[in-house]
């Protein structure tokens, strides 16, 4: 019986080193086969709207492919969605680390990690086709930037690269962000209640830093909702703007349920206002 490994070790493997055959041995477990594995990635990319995408095999080696590629705009997009899941960081963060109970090291193939401050990921690769490549995410603050390198000659023009962009993204931009607040109750038609509190989600971009003082918010608010309203319903929109430009939106939501007003809590309101004039 062949040596065992364990799930975290093959994901160490994959992310930190690099290792292809981990990368085959985790696509088999998840979906029984590369293959199988790979026709998810190709629909996950079709579902992120990744055109210019196409994958062969879970490695990225391409001696003997003849439709797997990819481009710096879709990199920076799967790298995105990537991120989103915390495991990930957690694993391209480290510089060195080791499996089958402390035995063999691995280093992490991304050097701008041990280098570059802030540097938390994300991922390298290299052919002879493609060069060397590397998406590489970094942190500081709250502002988490990517910059995609590929076709570089050598490694070190690859680092250098990453750098240069990041250091741009540093000097250049700032993130903007608008935390969930209340707004202010908007009455409610044929409910139980009068009115309800309406919330805005919290919203972040990262902006041109000599535009951070600049973004104003347009909201969208009805004068009146209709009963029944169930807590969370999205009623309205904020749209933040920079001049003309709109760098995004959140929503605006009811911050409670509301039922619809039947006959006999109309006739008891009534009666009640009656009574009590």
């Amino acid at each position: 019986e062949g040596e065992r490994i364990s799930v975290e070790d093959l994901i160490k493997c994959t992310v930190i080193a690099s290792a292809n055959d981990a990368a085959v041995a985790l696509a088999e477990l998840v979906s029984g086969s590369e293959g199988a594995f790979v026709k998810r990635m190709n629909e996950k990319a079709r579902e992120l709207s990744l055109v210019n995408t196409s994958f062969e095999n879970t490695t990225g080696l391409d001696d003997d492919t003849t439709k797997h590629y990819s481009c710096s705009r879709d990199i920076a997009i799967m790298s995105s969605e990537l991120i989103k899941h915390d495991v990930i960081l957690k694993y391209s963060s480290i510089w060195q680390d080791t499996i089958r109970d402390g035995t063999f090291t691995l280093t992490n193939t991304n050097r701008l990690v041990r280098y570059y401050d802030g540097c938390n990921g994300l991922k390298t690769g290299s052919t002879d086709k493609a060069g060397y490549c590397v998406s590489a995410t970094a942190k500081r603050g709250n502002m988490q930037l990517i910059a995609v390198i590929m076709g570089a000659k050598t490694r070190d023009e690859r680092n250098e690269a990453a750098r240069t962009l990041l250091d741009f993204g540093f000097a250049n931009y700032a993130l903007f962000e608008a935390e969930s607040e209340y707004l202010e109750s908007c009455q409610v038609l044929r409910g139980t209640e009068c009115e309800v509190g309406l919330y805005a989600r919290d919203f972040s971009c990262v902006v041109p830093r000599g535009s951070l003082s600049r973004v104003e918010r347009v909201y969208e608010i009805p004068e009146s909702l209709n009963a029944p309203i169930c807590s969370g319903d999205v009623v309205g929109r904020v749209t933040y703007m920079i001049g003309s430009d709109i760098i995004g939106s959140s929503e605006i939501y009811a911050g409670r349920d509301v039922d619809r007003i039947d006959f006999w809590q109309i006739f008891t309101r009534i009666l009640s206002r009656a009574i009590t004039g």
